[in-house]
């Protein structure tokens, strides 16, 4: 379980205070998938940041299984099971698809394990283990490699922000497949998509930095229409 306690985020803007969070609390279980929602700017990516160790709050506890990891690196949070897939996939010059699954796992992976992972993600293992992660790659493969990570981890927290973006030539239900394949632990994706939105556990809104709504997938839903969903990504 991951429990978020009064947490405030703000930074200086013109010699000014800007808050960006304010006053967070919220509470995440096992087994579910949790969605956030809200229009651009409202706090969402943030959040994340946060949780992971890359932004540091202003104030408040981040609580992961009793332990409050507040105040922890990076590096000890992702030791600890937690798992951050950016918006726009990092590079890693020198290194191929296979080191990076191996270094996620922990262990080496063999070709069958390997066409399991990346069959997951819509890529065939013998035409992608032996690439580089570089510039050759298309964004869309960026980020179908990073969610093979994801899977290869599989970490007791899994966050992803707007997974969808890049994946276009690849359909919904393979993504919604990823994430049911990650079960057992906690995963949080930042997402405006309709059809994200429609497989949640649970969806919560953000506005100004604020939690404003939240509730199940299907109460929410009908709170959102597809017009509000529209507006929550700047159409």
């Amino acid at each position: 379980m991951l429990k978020i306690k009064n947490l405030n985020y703000s930074v200086e803007e013109n010699s000014m205070k800007k808050d960006i969070l304010k006053d967070i609390n919220l509470t995440f279980e096992d087994n579910k998938l949790y969605v956030i929602t809200g229009h651009n700017g409202s706090g969402k990516s943030t959040l994340l940041k946060i949780i992971m160790g890359i932004v540091q709050k202003s104030s408040g506890q981040i609580v992961l299984d009793g332990e409050d990891i507040s105040n922890l690196s990076i590096t000890e949070r992702g030791r600890k099971g937690i798992c951050y897939a950016f918006q726009q996939p990092v590079t890693f010059k020198g290194l191929k698809v296979k080191d990076l699954l191996d270094i996620a796992a922990g262990q080496n992976h063999n070709l069958s394990q390997m066409c399991d992972i990346l069959s997951k993600v819509g890529l065939c293992a013998k035409d992608y283990i032996n690439r580089f992660l570089d510039d050759k790659l298309s964004g869309g493969e960026l980020k179908r490699i990073e969610l093979a990570q994801a899977l290869a981890r599989g970490g007791k927290l899994n966050m992803f922000d707007e997974p969808e973006a890049g994946i276009d030539l690849w359909s919904f239900e393979n993504l919604t497949s990823l994430f049911d394949n990650l079960k057992g632990g906690i995963t949080i994706v930042v997402s405006h998509q309709k059809r994200i939105l429609e497989i949640a556990d649970e969806i919560i809104l953000l506005s100004d930095g604020q939690v404003v709504m939240q509730g199940s997938g299907k109460k929410m839903l009908s709170l959102l229409d597809d017009k509000s969903c529209g507006r929550l990504r700047g159409n």
